[in-house]
Order: C-alpha cells, then structure tokens, then sequence
C-alpha cells in the first residue's frame, strides 16, 4: 500500500513538471511565432494594419530587448520599426530608428561582425534621404554600405537604390549604366529584386525615348502582382502613369494612378496616397489646380530641406561627436607625448648640467688636493732633503776652525728659512680636533711681543666643514699670521670666529704698521685659496694703522 501511494506522488510530480515544460515550450513558440508573423507583416504588408500592428509589436519587443540587454535583438527590432515607419511615409521616425541602431552597434566590441545589420541599416538610411530631397548625404550612406557590403544580394539591392539617386537628379545616363549592370545579373536576384530593377530600368530607359521602357515597366508590374508585392504595385502603377501621361495619353494614365491611389490605401501609407493624388492633378487641365500644386510642392520642399538640414543636425550630432572626441583624444594623446618629451629633455638637461657642475666640482676638488699634495710633497721635500743636508754642512763646518763664524751665521739663517718653509706647507692632521690644531697654530705666533687673542673658535662647527675648507682656513690663517710676523710690527691680533647659515666668517685684526693693499705683501696666494671655494676675502689696511681681513667660506 505504502508503495503504490509513493508511486501515484512521483507519477503526479512527473505530469505537472511535463506539462510546466510544455506550457514554457508552447509560450517560448508562440512568441517565436509572433515575431515571425509581424516580421511578415512589415516585410511583405498585404492588409492595410500590417504595417501599424507590426510597429506597435516590435515597439514593444524593442523596449523588452533593451530592457534585458539584449542588444543584438534590440538591433533586429530597431532595423524593422524603420522599415515599416519608412514604409508609412514617417521619414522622421525612420531616421530615428536606424541611427539608434547604429549607435548601439558602435558602442559594441563586436560592431566588426555584424556586418549584414549594418549594412541594412546604411541602405535604410540613403532611402530615408533620398525621399527626404537630401541626395548628398543619401549617396554618402549607400556609399559607406557599399564599402562594407559582402553579399551579392545587398550590393545589388544598394546600387539600385544608388541608382534612383541619379534618376531624380536627371542624370538618366548614369542611372541606366547602374540598372543595366544589375539586369545582367538577373539569373542571380529573386523575384522581388529583378522586379525592382526592372521596374526602375524601364522608367529611366522611357525617359530617355528608348523603345524597351514600356516593355520594362508592364513586366516589372507582372512580376509584383505575382508576388503580391502591393508597395511595388504602387511603384509600378505611378510610373507607368508617368510614362503615358509624358506621351499625353491622360486617359490611360488616370487610370494607373487610380489602381496606385487605391493601392495606397491598402498599404495605408498617407505618403504614397498624397504621391498618387499628386500624380492624378497633374493630369487635370485647371490651371489654377497646377499653380496651386506647384506653389504647394514649392513649400513642402523647402520645408522638407529645413527637416533635412535640422534631422542631419541632430541624428548625425552623434557621430559628429565621437570625431571630435577622437580628435580631441588624439591631440590629447599627441600633447602628452610632446609633455613627456619636453619633460625627458628637460630632465636630460638637468642631468647634464649637474653633471656639469658635479664634475667640475670633483675636478676643482681633484685640483686643490693635487695642489696640497703638492705642497705637502715640496714641504717634506724641502725639509728632508734641503734642510737636513743644510745642518749637515753647518755641523761640518762647524768642526772646522778655519771657517768665519759669519759664513755659518748666514747658513743658520738659510736652515732656518727651509725649516720654515717646510713647516708651513707640511701635512696638516686633519683627523684630530680641528680647533685644537688651528689654536696650537695661532698660539705658535705668541710670544712676549706679540699676543694673539682667539674668540670663538672651539663652539665652531667644524665636524660639519668639508677636509677642503678646513685646509684653506688653516693655510690663510697661517700665511696670514706669517705675514703679520715678518712685516706688520704688531703687539695684537684678534681673530674672532662666526657662523652665518652655512658659511663660516673669520675676521682677522692686528695694530700693525699696516701695507699698501695694491702690494699686498705677497698675499695673492690667500686670494687664490679662498676663490678656489668659491668664498671671498676682503682686505682693509692703512699705513701706520693696522691691517684686517675678512674671510668668507
């Protein structure tokens, strides 16, 4: 018992779940169905609400399709709204529809693909112009479907349309080389196709007299009453209409634009209905009906150029717009680059006058420790060879009775002179503490007829001076106080130290006899140190009123 209960729940489980599936399956069929049924409707209209009922469809579908994302539909629904808008006479939304379909494949990675809706979409765009009296801008668009077209079909279908353009401007002979090259073609179009360029091949052949025109133009409209096409019977009607009221046979005439009136209000166009009335008052003999329906075309015209010129405006705005953001993207993208170079030259720049500057730095650096060196060398030279050899010879002659006291005098004095010397341009030990070495060597200067008096020199920062300026200061502190020892006569010297930002002043004063500066007493060489790193030295001095130096580092 229990089994056959188990068994009754899952049979039942399986009915609902089978006839869910087929209700999804049925409802996905119909919708598949009905897309079908008003593509039809639009395509191939045969009753006069085909072309608003498939509009209101596919209006519908459209809105759905953008709503899930759904572009690539989106695109199909957007291509069959302007046909049949189109279809109805309703340029303006025509036009509105094939732009925004365009606009969405522009905005889609794969745009290169889909070539057929683009394609379609360009042709669609040269009728809207064409019957809108704008043939510069129609001739652009089939141009612009010609380059991208890849099927026989569509370049046949848009030459053809290419062709009318040449036909209303009245270049007939343009348009008959177009429609003849099609007609050759004929075993490849169907009949819908060969119709249509039959049709247009007899209307241009009858205005240019040529005998084949009327032939051309009956079997075009045989062809579409086959087929039931009711918007190429109307076509058909009023061009043959057309042809005889040219050969002023009104009365045949009326009579085929009667039938395109009649099939106007089958297709339930108000353009092609207002085409065909326009074609029956041109047969009417009232003058005042042909002055009132010039001067009506005249202004409809001119009303229509003012539509074009305002829709080209406004739904070429778009493509307009992407064009300028290139080309501002691209002079954005040329003005970054001509940044970045600008800015590598000058940063290269940059590079090679510091480079510049740190090379000659290392070269001046280079050149005052190889003149230290050298100094140091010609000192150690002086000393160990000069003067040692010097007390050599004064020892000898020392021990030598015959030899005048005043000749070893001189030579003592000479010692003492290549000892000095030697001293002066010795090494200097710049490890130790700096203030102690340069005080051990003003101090050196002391004695009981000189006093030499220091401020400030031990609370200087001279861990922070470079080897270089330490030697500097210490050579032209040092030939400073020689010079004051062998040439001023002071009692006094003061040398007071201070630290101004990153430079060090030294200011030397002493009561000295004093010099006259454009001698200088051979102190060129202080001048000399100091320049070398880029410091100054000021002299100021008086005959009989002391000597002073500023020094600057």
């Amino acid at each position: 018992m229990k089994y056959n209960k188990v068994s009754f729940i899952l049979h039942l489980f399986n009915i609902i779940v089978f006839a869910f599936s087929f209700s999804l399956s049925a409802k996905a069929q119909t919708s598949s169905d009905n897309s079908i049924y008003y593509r039809n409707a639009i395509v191939n209209p045969t009753e006069p609400n085909d072309l608003p009922s498939g509009i209101h469809f596919f209006t519908k579908k459209k809105d759905k399709d953008l709503e899930l994302n759904d572009t690539l539909n989106a695109i199909y629904d957007l291509r069959l709204l302007s046909i049949a808008e189109f279809k109805i006479g309703n340029n303006f939304n025509s036009e509105n529809h094939a732009v925004e379909a365009l606009n969405i494949i522009e905005s889609m990675s794969t745009k290169d693909t889909l070539i057929d809706s683009r394609v379609g979409l360009y042709n669609q765009l040269g009728r809207i112009y064409r019957t809108s009296n704008n043939p510069i801008e129609a001739i652009r668009t089939f141009d612009k479907a010609l380059e991208i077209a890849n099927k026989l079909k569509d370049s046949v279908i848009i030459l053809n349309n290419k062709a009318n353009i040449y036909k209303d401007e009245l270049d007939y002979i343009k348009a008959l080389d177009i429609y003849t090259l099609l007609h050759k073609k004929q075993a490849q179009l169907n009949a819908y196709e060969l119709a249509l360029v039959v049709d247009n091949l007899g209307q241009v052949q009858s205005k240019l007299n040529l005998p084949e025109g009327l032939q051309n133009l009956k079997y075009a409209l045989e062809l579409r009453e086959t087929n039931n096409d009711f918007i190429g019977q109307h076509s058909s009607n009023t061009h043959l209409a057309e042809f005889y009221l040219d050969k002023k046979d009104t009365t045949i005439a009326k009579m085929y634009a009667e039938k395109a009136l009649a099939l106007s209000g089958k297709i339930n166009s108000s353009s092609f209905k207002l085409e065909a009335i326009s074609t029956l008052m041109n047969m009417d003999r009232n003058p005042l009906l042909h002055e009132y329906k010039k001067l009506t075309d005249s202004i409809t015209n001119a009303k229509q150029i003012a539509e074009n010129k305002n829709a080209f405006l406004k739904y070429n705005v778009a493509e307009e717009q992407k064009k300028t953001q290139a080309s501002i993207l691209l002079q954005e993208i040329e003005s970054r680059k001509r940044l970045a170079y600008q800015s590598l030259a000058f940063i290269i720049f940059l590079i090679l006058v510091g480079s510049y500057f740190i090379y000659r730095n290392r070269y001046h650096k280079a050149k005052i420790e190889e003149i230290y060196k050298t100094e140091t060398r010609i000192a150690k030279k002086v000393h160990d060879e000069v003067a040692n050899d010097m007390y050599k010879v004064m020892t000898s002659l020392e021990n030598n009775s015959g030899v005048d006291s005043k000749v070893i005098d001189e030579m003592e004095k000479i010692y003492t002179k290549t000892r000095d010397i030697s001293r002066e341009n010795s090494a200097i030990d710049l490890k130790n503490d700096f203030d102690l070495q340069l005080n051990d060597l003003l101090l050196g200067y002391k004695n009981n007829k000189v006093n030499v008096i220091t401020r400030n020199l031990s609370k200087m920062p001279w861990n922070t001076v470079t080897e270089h300026k330490k030697t500097a200061i210490y050579r032209v502190l040092q030939e400073l106080m020689t010079n004051m020892r062998k040439h001023s006569q002071a009692t006094f010297v003061t040398l007071v130290f201070k630290k101004e930002g990153s430079k060090i002043q030294i200011i030397y004063r002493d009561n000295g006899v004093g010099c006259d500066l454009f001698k200088k007493n051979g102190l060129q060489h202080t001048e000399s140190r100091i320049a070398s790193l880029n410091g100054t030295i000021n002299f100021e001095s008086k005959q009989d009123d002391g000597f002073m130096a500023s020094i600057i580092i």
